[in-house]
């Protein structure tokens, strides 16, 4: 019982530093940002208290739910890019051969890249008279594709949302390949004597065996996805016309364009109870799928 007592003690005093600093870093900023949702404020001198004013103009304001669903657009492609390919990859890299190896080193480069630069490179594959993606398209004879990719309205959306699954497939093919490792050998050597092989094997050994962790990559997908920022921010800045505004890009052009900061606190309030929703949402559909 001693030995129990001081060994839970030497837990929490290992936790106990990262707690504070995630309660100082985190936590505290969640919760001030919160409190001055509820004033109008530019930052300097006095806090002018409105209660819930902020809240319903953010909700008044059409370009607030346009930017809410160019993020529903992100979320979705995120969830149905990044981990489809990265499960997939998880599969086929998962020998620990030099070339797997390399493979898997390539596919997580770009999370080691910084966003600015990534954003860059694929503004200019984008770019409408230089970009790669029109010349390469000119060149194989099918010039009436050729696009403003990052300038028309109708496709804008889905431009972007393609470097960010390009982005960001790295961190999921590590943990989807860490779970299929973990799979023990002999359920696969038996499921390939019941004839499980190919397409079976995923799908009735696999995604069942690792569904707890797909749960996982799903909340960080969201959560990600939500306060995406700094690669849309970099290409388009929200534009043209707001028609890539996202809720990150909508509360930063409120807060230090404009110097609205107690708005700009509601939407990040806003943003923080919006990914809740959506990660509780994804949890109980998850959990009844998982259940069937």
């Amino acid at each position: 019982m001693a030995f129990t007592n001081r060994l839970r003690g030497f837990i929490v005093i290992g936790l106990l530093p990262a707690l504070i600093i995630y309660l100082v870093f985190v936590i505290v900023p969640i919760l001030w940002s919160a409190y001055y949702g509820f004033f109008d404020w530019k930052g300097i001198g006095t806090a002018r208290f409105i209660g819930l004013g902020n809240y319903a103009e953010a909700l008044k304001d059409p370009i607030f739910w346009k930017a809410l669903k160019n993020n529903l657009i992100v979320v979705a492609a995120s969830i149905l890019g990044q981990l489809p390919i990265a499960l997939i990859l998880s599969l086929i890299l998962r020998k620990s051969t030099l070339f797997h190896r390399f493979v898997r080193s390539a596919v997580f480069m770009p999370m080691v890249v910084s966003t600015v630069v990534i954003g860059l490179i694929w503004g200019y594959i984008y770019h409408p008279q230089i970009g790669i993606l029109n010349v390469l398209l000119e060149q194989f004879g099918l010039g009436s594709w050729i696009r403003d990719w990052l300038g028309d309205p109708g496709i804008n959306m889905y431009s972007v949302s393609a470097p960010v699954i390009w982005a960001n497939i790295g961190p999921y093919l590590i943990i989807f390949l860490s779970a299929i490792q973990n799979i023990s050998s002999d359920v696969e050597e038996a499921a390939k004597i019941d004839g499980a092989i190919k397409a079976k094997w995923l799908y009735l050994i696999v995604i069942p065996m690792i569904w707890d962790t797909i749960k996982v990559a799903i909340v960080l997908c969201i959560s990600g996805s939500l306060k995406a920022f700094d690669l849309i921010f970099v290409m388009t800045g929200g534009g043209p016309a707001q028609s890539t505004e996202l809720l990150a890009t909508y509360m930063y052009n409120n807060t230090f364009e404009i110097f609205r900061y107690g708005y700009g606190s509601a939407v990040s309030t806003l943003i923080i109870i919006i990914s809740m929703i959506l990660v509780l949402g994804s949890q109980l559909l998850m959990r009844k799928r998982g259940m069937e």
